[in-house]
């Protein structure tokens, strides 16, 4: 299970670039994550974007409404199941998530002023279906490759 909330200025993002982001933001956490691409797994995924006026979002302790629509600001918040999260497979969903902002936003690289935060739930923090979910139900479901299930086994004593 995995949640992406991208928190933009009102307007930054058109349709088109939410419909592209939907799939790219999910494809960006779920391929190091399981792998390989599995797109069974992508119902696992939820992409929210969330939109703030100026007034309600700063950048060096100034309103974006006092600054102009020059600066480009983002949060890409990033939470995620407990799993094989080596620092090496959280670098490479980051850099994937900020290829994807900067591909769909039509730049050549991401701003400075986007930032990523990626958050790892604890085992048996997560819920839904009425109860307490766990990464180690899935393991054997087939997304994941035979190594990453290894690696996640081992990291939570499985």
């Amino acid at each position: 299970m995995t949640i992406i909330t991208v928190n933009t200025p009102t307007g930054r993002l058109n349709l088109e670039q939410r419909h592209t982001l939907a799939e790219t933001l999910t494809d960006a956490v779920l391929v190091p994550e399981v792998g390989q691409l599995a797109p069974p797994a992508r119902v696992g995924f939820q992409v929210h974007f969330v939109e703030r006026q100026p007034d309600m979002m700063a950048i060096g302790g100034r309103l974006l409404a006092d600054i102009g629509p020059e600066v480009d600001v983002m949060v890409i918040d990033v939470a995620v199941m407990d799993g094989d999260w080596r620092q090496e497979v959280r670098t490479a969903v980051i850099e994937r998530i900020l290829a994807a902002m900067a591909d769909a936003c039509g730049l050549a690289k991401p701003s400075p002023t986007w930032w990523v935060n990626f958050r790892v739930i604890d085992e048996g923090s997560w819920g839904s279906s009425g109860g307490v979910l766990s990464v180690l139900s899935l393991l054997d479901s087939g997304v994941f490759t035979e190594e990453k299930a290894k690696a996640i086994r081992a990291k939570l004593g499985a």
